[in-house]
């Protein structure tokens, strides 16, 4: 990506510094180049998620709005993403919220029945907020976590498309 372009980690999981914010951020770094520009580990936002207009909320879903590319990772939760990233996600403009940020979804999960769940679950609601999401959703292993080789193999594979389809979202804004 060129230096005026910004990523963003969004993770949606319970336990602060956890490994799905690990393996988020390790995401983003083989996606881009470098270290995400910011980083929202949603838990640390704490009971202003519950309601509408907490400043801390409001700058976060704000700095993740003008992001180009975003990576949005949760465990796997009964199934499907976490209700923590659903409060988060809650507060963007329906439609509207992430237009112009390229998104990966990304999810974590103790073992492959869950592996579509990226795809099916988190990716939909994504595209609901008007981000872009070009590439297959990321599941990866609870025990691979940032370790996992399906992390670089995704990074070489669908890395140049988000990097083109950042940049164009980013020169359409």
């Amino acid at each position: 990506m060129s230096p005026a372009a910004r990523s963003a980690v969004v993770v949606g999981n319970p336990k602060p510094a956890s490994r799905t914010l690990a393996a988020a951020v390790r995401a983003a770094e083989l996606l881009t180049g470098a270290a995400p520009d910011l980083v929202v580990d949603v838990t640390t936002l704490g009971p202003g998620l519950l309601g509408r207009g907490d400043e801390a909320v409001r700058a976060a879903v704000a700095d993740v709005a003008s992001a180009d590319l975003a990576v949005v990772a949760s465990p796997t939760y009964k199934a499907t993403y976490t209700g923590l990233l659903k409060l988060f996600l809650d507060q963007f403009a329906g439609g509207e919220g992430m237009r112009g940020v390229t998104a990966v979804p990304l999810m974590l999960g103790a073992g492959p029945a869950h592996a579509l769940a990226a795809d099916l679950l988190l990716k939909p609601v994504l595209v609901e907020l008007g981000a872009t999401c070009p590439a297959p959703g990321l599941y990866l292993l609870d025990s691979e976590g940032a370790a996992s080789p399906a992390l670089d193999a995704y990074a070489q594979r669908w890395g140049p498309v988000l990097r083109a389809t950042a940049a164009h979202s980013r020169s359409a804004r």
